[in-house]
């Protein structure tokens, strides 16, 4: 495959390009398409889309906006990373990692050291780039965070989400995307440590996951939360088991978020996919 291209976004033409991209990636609910014309008015004043392009064609893109937070020392700016979306056809190939590294590179001129957004905790692929690759953490979870959704991607279940920080200039995201990035963890790295998942999986006869009834207490500074390694032919095999993963896991991570647990690394290893959640604040500025 080519390199693809990395560009800034900003002509009519551009970003009528990536509206019709969004109908490809998000099929199903023209409602959930942001306009060329929102997308013109939001670099216009701060905002950020970036393109990925093959042979000329976008086929991929990242979208975001300044924002504002709220913390205890009063409001501070942030950017909102609000859609990123990669052709079918382009997946697994490395450019939505570039297209988040170009993110970073470009918020960072902005003077701004934290970037947001949120997504399907239950998307093996999603987590391994936001945490495993980008150095993201969370410890946040959103119940139906868009309320009903109706593309062709999330319709049918309440739209949880986690929201993730993006701490990009600390050393523990410089060394993710780095010329030299940190060898992904494997299972094997906790299994001689003798840490033990939350809780055991039972695969059906269709070699899909069941999610148990129950998971044990949260105690030590690390664990693991084991999720489906692929949620959507899950999803769209049996619906009724995608719910129950949805119910089981919201509990998982909400309890353990509460508990003082960050999400702070992913591991998908031998077709297995593990959330690491370390105890505590002090693993999100190194690593």
């Amino acid at each position: 495959m080519p390199t693809p291209v990395i560009r800034v976004l900003e002509s009519p033409e551009d970003m009528t390009a990536v509206e019709a991209l969004q109908r490809i990636v998000w099929p199903g609910s023209e409602t959930d398409v942001v306009p060329a014309h929102m997308l013109i008015t939001a670099v216009h004043n701060g905002g950020l889309v970036v393109g990925a392009f093959v042979d000329g064609q976008l086929v991929g893109f990242v979208f975001g906006f300044p924002g504002i937070e709220f913390i205890p020392d009063g409001p501070r700016p942030k950017h909102c990373s609000h859609m990123m979306g990669i052709h079918p056809d382009q997946r697994n190939l490395g450019i939505g990692f570039a297209l988040k590294r170009a993110q970073w590179q470009m918020v960072r001129h902005q003077g701004l050291d934290h970037i947001t957004w949120t997504y399907d905790p239950l998307l093996s692929r999603n987590a391994y780039l936001n945490i495993t690759k980008l150095g993201a953490v969370c410890n946040t979870y959103r119940r139906s965070e868009y309320g009903d959704m109706r593309d062709g991607l999330n319709a049918g279940l309440p739209s949880d989400r986690f929201l993730m920080d993006w701490w990009i200039n600390t050393r523990r995201v410089e060394r993710r995307l780095s010329k030299r990035p940190r060898r992904p963890l494997k299972l094997d790295d906790f299994s001689k440590a003798e840490l033990q998942p939350l809780y055991s999986l039972k695969i059906r006869p269709d070699q899909f996951p069941q999610p148990p009834e129950h998971f044990a207490s949260l105690n030590g500074n690390l664990t693991l939360a084991e999720i489906p390694s692929d949620f959507g032919m899950l999803k769209d095999t049996d619906f009724s088991l995608a719910r129950d993963w949805r119910f089981f896991s919201r509990e998982v991570f909400e309890t353990a978020f509460a508990e003082g647990y960050i999400v702070t690394d992913f591991i998908y290893d031998q077709a297995r996919s593990f959330y690491v959640l370390a105890h505590g604040e002090s693993t999100l500025m190194t690593k």
